[in-house]
């Protein structure tokens, strides 16, 4: 067995990583050339799909001498695969276009022992992505579903209602891959905003992102009607485990949607817990969905408090601030379970200051899945 120095695997991919988009063009050059079977797996724009090439080979590379800690990625990206109907055939065609690549950009940096580990380390990733694909096989590759309404709430953000054709096994928090008809081939990740009604639908929030077709189009252009496929259930960092304790829940623009529903899902198990959600926006249009969380304040389990960060509030009731700032000033976050929700940044921020504000990070929850996705592009 071939022996993976890990650190020698960085150092040459550090290397290549300096030639920058020349990377993945000559691999998908590459795939293509030796494998055109393979070209309509993929959507015709590929500027998207080099960037997740990079990210993915560097997220693997520096952590292969650690299988265990990435597991969980890389066998979610084996279940992801079934998607694009990826054969067993496939995996082998793709690491003969990685070998090739590396070895052009390294050149006189590439010898034997270098192919064989970076051939042991593509293995030990492929093999773990098929088991996890097998184990799946008796689960749909994906859900057909249509558009059964369209809502604009403002220029930029609809809610889409989705009507899938079989029930999808979702839970309150997890997200969905999306391919709309307008887009092939192009999957963004969104997460339910409500609980599954009895006829199996739900809603979803979209912002259009610019530059992001899949978005866009979704926002701008989606009809009653129109045809989505959607991937299998993903992610645990946003679902609600058994415990009792209260929740904060703080959700910057449409990173409302996930945890709107986990507050459906506490008033379906019958409102056993005490619910903060802070939202915020920047500005007062960013808060689309005011009528539909006032519905919520009948609770008397549910408090909702509203923050625009960009400008001063016109209404007593939305404070002035950020949504941490704004849940950190509301109330002791101590014994409450905080679950964070927003763009990248919002997040990190957020994150930043809970950590900075003493609270446990054992009580903090967001969802780390699906960057290589573009979320929402």
């Amino acid at each position: 067995m071939t022996t993976i120095d890990t650190a020698r695997l960085q150092a040459s991919w550090t290397t290549v990583a300096r030639y920058g988009d020349q990377v993945p063009l000559f691999f998908y050059a590459t795939l293509f050339v030796t494998h055109p079977d393979i070209r309509d797996m993929f959507p015709l724009g590929m500027a998207t799909q080099r960037d997740k090439l990079v990210s993915a080979l560097a997220r693997v590379v520096s952590s292969v001498d650690d299988l265990p800690a990435i597991v969980p990625l890389v066998e979610q990206l084996g279940r992801d695969h079934r998607r694009f109907a990826v054969r067993p055939e496939h995996f082998p065609a793709v690491g003969e276009a990685l070998l090739a690549t590396l070895e052009h950009f390294l050149g006189d940096g590439w010898n034997a022992g270098l192919a064989a580990e970076w051939a042991a380390a593509y293995e030990l990733v492929a093999g773990t992505m098929q088991m996890a694909a097998e184990a799946d096989a008796h689960q749909p590759p994906w859900y057909d579903a249509v558009v059964a309404g369209v809502d604009r709430r403002t220029a930029g953000v609809a809610v889409l209602r989705v009507a899938p054709a079989l029930t999808v096994p979702y839970r309150a928090g997890q997200s969905l891959a999306l391919e709309t008809e307008a887009c092939p081939r192009m999957w963004r990740y969104y997460s339910p905003a409500t609980l599954a009604d009895q006829a199996g639908r739900f809603d979803l929030h979209v912002r259009a992102v610019g530059g992001g077709p899949v978005s866009t189009a979704l926002v701008h252009a989606t009809r009653p009607g129109d045809a989505l496929r959607l991937g299998a259930p993903v992610g645990e960092g946003l679902t609600l485990d058994g415990g009792c304790a209260d929740l904060v829940l703080i959700a910057g623009g449409t990173g409302l949607a996930p945890l709107k529903a986990l507050v459906h899902h506490v008033d379906a198990a019958g409102g056993r817990r005490r619910v903060t959600l802070v939202w915020g926006g920047r500005r007062r249009p960013d808060l689309y969905d005011l009528p539909a969380l006032e519905a919520l304040c009948r609770h008397d389990w549910f408090d909702l408090v509203l923050c625009l960060s960009d400008e001063a509030p016109a209404e007593g009731r939305i404070r002035h601030g950020t949504a941490v700032g704004v849940a950190l000033d509301h109330g002791d976050l101590a014994g409450r379970d905080v679950y964070v929700c927003g763009s990248p940044g919002m997040v990190a921020g957020t994150l930043a200051a809970l950590r900075a504000a003493g609270v446990p990070a054992a009580r903090v929850h967001h969802e780390r899945f699906g960057s290589e996705e573009g979320t929402g592009g």
